[in-house]
């Protein structure tokens, strides 16, 4: 079956949604890490020349990441579902080409002391 333009054709194909699939080849997660909305991305050594390989999109990705960009901001400039970012992403961790930063977490839920303050806490109520 063949897309066509007609919105009102059942055969219709959503050019929003062609997109990111292509530019994903159909992949819909990240080979390597998790990349949450504000995961923090650089770009690391020097730019890859034209022979890298690569796709407008992860040069793209490259050139905005030379300063630390958020998942969620990377997909904003780029007009791309945050899901698409991610997957790109995975392509240029596993390539060495960016860093990426998780979020931390603000309570390290191993710490015996925030759990004996979350007890107090309870008790006194």
């Amino acid at each position: 079956m063949r897309g066509t333009d007609d919105p009102t054709d059942e055969h219709w194909v959503d050019p929003e949604i062609i997109r990111p699939y292509v530019v994903t080849r159909g992949r819909t997660q990240p080979a390597h890490g998790r990349f949450d909305l504000i995961s923090m991305a650089l770009a690391v050594g020097p730019p890859p020349g034209p022979d890298a390989g690569l796709d407008p999109e992860h040069l793209r990705i490259i050139q905005l990441c030379r300063e630390p960009k958020s998942v969620a901001e990377i997909a904003a400039y780029l007009d791309l579902p945050a899901g698409t970012i991610r997957v790109l992403l995975g392509d240029l961790f596993d390539r060495e080409l960016v860093s990426a930063q998780e979020p931390r977490s603000e309570v390290d839920m191993h710490d015996m002391k925030m759990y004996r303050a979350v007890l107090d806490g309870l008790r006194s109520l």
